[in-house]
């Protein structure tokens, strides 16, 4: 049994800890948030028995190995480093950092006190992109040559992610790191990303952030492929995430947010999906969310990964390249022209 302290009280943290209840071998055993009152009501609902205000002293136990990490984009180097000085594999939402810097110090510390670590990229982990992942694999498609990604909804549900100076950055930063992952996932990560060019603008939140709301970004491969990811936050109605994969023998569609159960409602019904907007008219509900967008997969497989010594297939690593790819991206959008990227990304 792996037992497991989690970090964070928030909307994340919630949907880590549905997640975990599907795997076997882990135990949820303590629970941290700045806030103790938060962190008391968090362990009443997961039935977590004991909470913390201090990750110092949820780390310091003797009966957590694995601390999974759900704080705001601001707090994962701390928090990886007092996870890491404690002698704990660390588990870390998405994405890993603020900018690519940050994720090499937070590259640095786990390597340093030579600690297991997985970057909680949720996207590739996904049963659609599962089984398109399978299928490429077998060639279904021949050479897969270019990638369409599109994340989308009417803006984060914490007030942190506003903040685009604290968060690091606006909707590419937030989304585009999951369909950046997901191109590198198809396109094999042994081909890099060479060079980036993108676009974002605040076209409707300018109230609410100073960073883009809205972004388009282009990758090119070493091998000649293309990605083109786009990020939102202006769209409403609930969650759009579909990717397109085109190769030489054929083509691939996913949509995750396509639903099993629809209807029109006059008097709500209950929570019908992440950021669902409204909660009558037509409806589209996704049941099992924590299954149908791959966080109880990636949590059994790090789980599993963990127990038995081996790296998971998503690590600090991976998501440092992440963010190195979404700086030249940032980068290409203040420029207005295409950037090259370093041989590491």
């Amino acid at each position: 049994m792996i037992r497991i302290g989690l970090l964070g009280s928030g909307f994340i943290a919630d949907t880590y800890a549905d997640a975990l209840r599907d795997v076997r071998n882990a135990e949820l055993v303590a629970n941290f948030s700045r806030d103790l009152d938060r962190a008391r009501e968090f362990g009443r609902r997961w039935s977590i028995a004991d909470q913390y205000d201090d990750i110092e002293r949820l780390c310091a136990r003797d009966d957590v190995d694995l601390v999974v990490i759900a704080l705001p984009n601001e707090a994962h180097v701390e928090a990886v480093g007092i996870a890491a000085r404690a002698g704990k594999g660390v588990v870390c939402t998405k994405p890993l950092a603020r900018t690519g810097d940050e994720a090499a110090e937070i590259v640095r510390i786990v390597r340093e006190h030579g600690v297991w670590h997985g970057y909680a990229e949720s996207s590739v982990f996904s049963p659609n992109i599962a089984k398109a992942h399978e299928m490429v694999a077998a060639g279904a498609i021949g050479e897969v040559l270019t990638m369409r990604a599109r994340e989308a909804h009417s803006g984060p549900h914490a007030a942190h992610f506003w903040d685009a100076e604290t968060a690091g950055g606006g909707a590419l930063l937030d989304m585009g790191c999951h369909t950046v992952e997901s191109a590198r996932h198809f396109f094999g990560k042994e081909n890099p990303v060479t060079e980036v060019f993108a676009w974002g603008a605040t076209m409707v939140h300018g109230d609410k952030t100073s960073g883009e709301d809205t972004a388009v970004a282009l990758l090119k491969f070493a091998g000649g492929q293309l990605a083109t990811i786009e990020s939102s936050w202006i769209e409403k109605g609930g969650m759009a995430l579909r990717h397109e994969f085109v190769g030489t023998a054929g083509r691939i569609v996913t949509d995750t947010s396509n639903t099993p159960v629809w209807g029109f409602i006059e008097n709500p019904g209950g929570y019908l999906v992440e950021k669902a907007d409204a909660e009558t008219g037509w409806v589209y509900p996704v049941p099992e969310e924590a299954r149908a967008y791959g966080f109880s997969q990636e949590m059994r497989h790090f789980v599993d990964c963990f127990a038995e010594g081996r790296p998971p297939s998503e690590t600090f690593d991976d998501g440092l390249v992440v963010n190195r790819i979404i700086d030249a991206c940032y980068a290409s959008m203040r420029s207005g022209v295409w950037v090259k990227l370093g041989a590491e990304s």
